[in-house]
């Protein structure tokens, strides 16, 4: 009877980790779709606005970002596979690529942002205040929705620093790894954020 109840019990602990998981990211497509409708609503009375706004932000870092990000998806998805085989030092070589991605695209994006900010694109500074209130919205947007998207980058980098360890103690294996698994689906929201903010503020002109 033991024998029997046991992997019943835990599977039954995973069915609920993973639960808890998609009832979080349903919470943050909440949070991250009143930031687009409110994106959509400044943009339609501002449209000239947030075209000069766009124009100043650089597309190539933008496009590099995005390339890092979903080769980071796929390359977390290898780690899963690998895992669910048995294949321990795989399952560690791809998560370890997927962090050193994060940690690039976090780099690229401090860039970035520095760069606006030394030409005084940022609330409150001189360059921004003289093209008008509508780009002052545009770059305000710009900064909280992908700064809230750059706190969940560095959110997901804590956790698979965490399933990181629990891989290579042994705590997550091919029987059990649910942390992994779930880790993967919240960094796939993360891309899939991302994948609505370049076009957003990038691309749309």
């Amino acid at each position: 009877m033991e024998k029997n109840s046991e992997p019943t019990h835990v599977h039954r602990d995973d069915e609920g980790d993973k639960m808890g998981m998609w009832l979080f990211i349903f919470t943050e497509l909440l949070l991250f779709g009143m930031l687009f409708l409110m994106y959509a609503v400044y943009r339609y009375r501002n449209p000239e606005a947030f075209y000069l706004g766009g124009k100043e932000l650089d597309v190539f870092i933008g496009t590099l970002n995005t390339v890092i990000l979903l080769i980071s998806s796929a390359t977390v998805a290898m780690s899963i596979s690998a895992i669910q085989k048995g294949r321990k030092k795989q399952a560690l070589l791809f998560l370890g690529t997927t962090l050193t991605l994060a940690l690039v695209f976090l780099v690229n994006k401090y860039l970035e942002w520095g760069a606006k900010i030394e030409y005084g694109f940022y609330p409150g500074g001189e360059a921004l205040l003289e093209l008008g209130h509508g780009t002052i919205l545009f770059f305000g947007l710009y900064y909280v929705m992908s700064g809230i998207h750059a706190l969940h980058i560095i959110i997901g980098m804590a956790l698979f620093i965490y399933v990181f360890q629990q891989i290579r103690k042994e705590k997550v294996h091919q029987t059990d790894y649910v942390w992994l698994e779930n880790t993967g689906l919240y960094w796939h929201l993360v891309d899939l954020i991302w994948i609505f903010l370049f076009p957003l503020f990038y691309l749309i002109h």
